[in-house]
């Protein structure tokens, strides 16, 4: 006679819910690679509409710009060390500030656009990067301004680039809140 089987039908191990696997995600590496390569494409994506199509970035959209790749970047932090809990909350932390950072900046493009006179509230030609980091003198092609706030040019399916910036970054800052929300209730950790 065989031995009872310890999974159920649905293919979960018995008393290993998903919320329990979502909060073991974390410390495996496909999640943190599957944020990596989404945020680094979105960053590719930006930078072939600038250099390619001819849309030229604002100081808005450059900080966007900025705000994607440092999550991309704390993503793949978390890739290279899901299992290390310092480096996890860093990743954490970085991801979750990065994209409050980028809905900000979507939310205040979008108020330049629709809601800023024109004639008293335009966008600064340069970024405001800290002093010790000029990244627009560094890297011009990635972070150097471009065009104005108030181009609505480009649109997908009825929206324009702030718009979805807006929801992306929303997405993103959901994401990794319900995750380490998940992680903290089931498994009393980060």
């Amino acid at each position: 006679m065989n031995k009872p089987n310890n999974k159920l039908s649905s293919g979960f191990s018995a008393g290993i819910t998903p919320l329990h696997r979502i909060a073991a995600w974390p410390q495996q590496r496909w999640p943190w690679l599957l944020l990596a390569l989404i945020s680094s494409g979105l960053v590719i994506a930006a930078l072939f509409m600038q250099h390619v199509q001819g849309l030229n970035p604002c100081v808005q959209c450059i900080y966007q710009r900025s705000a994607m790749i440092a999550v991309a970047l704390f993503a793949w932090l978390g890739f290279f060390a899901p299992t290390n809990a310092f480096a996890r909350v860093i990743a954490y932390a970085g991801w979750i500030s990065s994209a409050w950072a980028g809905l900000a900046a979507a939310n205040h493009h979008l108020w330049l656009q629709r809601e800023a006179n024109p004639l008293f509230n335009s966008c600064a030609a340069f970024p405001n990067f800290p002093s010790w980091a000029p990244l627009h003198e560094w890297f011009p092609s990635v972070f150097a301004v471009t065009g104005i706030c108030g181009d609505d040019g480009w649109r997908l399916f009825g929206l324009n680039m702030p718009e979805w910036m807006q929801i992306i970054f929303a997405v993103l800052l959901a994401v990794a809140i319900a995750v380490l929300a998940v992680r903290i209730l089931y498994l009393r950790k980060i």
